[in-house]
């Protein structure tokens, strides 16, 4: 009988002691990760070569020039940016098409400039993107004086970034689509269109 009181007051003070001790364990906390967020926002400056056409489709007219084209944006993450560009020609020539009058150099100059929103799909280091936006296209000193007109534009290209700041990008932009072209052609099939090889430099 003694025996038996010893070892139920053995395990009285066991499951006391027990119990007090669990009042000193801290409750397990998961630990906390911080993952970093990735700033991929920047300014960017570009230059671009190419060449940039306006055909008229009805006579078979053509108007083709090589360009220097300028861009300067600001992308707000890995998949849109703002940007603008503006272009202008040297080297201009002119294909008289169906209309019977002999080709020749244009002695004009041809522009444009355009103002987008890029949305990008990013790949590694490459990046597959499109323009949308506005713009417009001029042909200066015609016979009549200069021709131009606007509208809505769209693009498509691709870029490659060597490093964080440096990428090259190639790409394809319709400046122009349309009935007419200022007082030239007005009941014509109109456009313009240019293709152009660059780099950009973000900062």
């Amino acid at each position: 009988m003694k025996n038996s009181i010893l070892s139920l007051m053995s395990i009285l003070a066991l499951s006391s002691g027990l119990s007090y001790a669990g009042a000193d364990i801290a409750p397990i906390e998961e630990p906390v990760i911080n993952i970093p967020m990735i700033d991929n926002s920047a300014f960017y400056m570009g230059i671009g070569f190419g060449i940039s056409y306006v055909n008229d489709n009805d006579t078979d007219e053509e108007i083709s020039s090589n360009t220097m084209m300028l861009q300067a944006g600001y992308q707000y993450n890995e998949n849109v940016a703002i940007e603008g560009r503006y272009s202008f020609g040297f080297n201009t020539d002119y294909d008289s098409g169906s209309i019977g009058a002999l080709n020749s150099a244009y002695d004009g100059d041809f522009s444009s400039w355009g103002i987008y929103v890029k949305p990008m799909y990013p790949i590694k280091d490459v990046s597959i993107y499109a323009l949308l936006g506005y713009g417009g296209v001029m042909l200066d000193d015609l016979v009549n004086g200069d021709a131009y007109e606007s509208g809505f534009q769209w693009g498509v290209g691709a870029g490659y970034a060597f490093t964080d700041q440096i990428s090259v990008f190639v790409d394809y932009v319709s400046l122009y689509d349309d009935k007419g072209f200022d007082y030239r052609a007005q009941l014509d099939d109109v456009e313009s269109d240019t293709w152009s090889v660059g780099f950009s430099y973000k900062f």
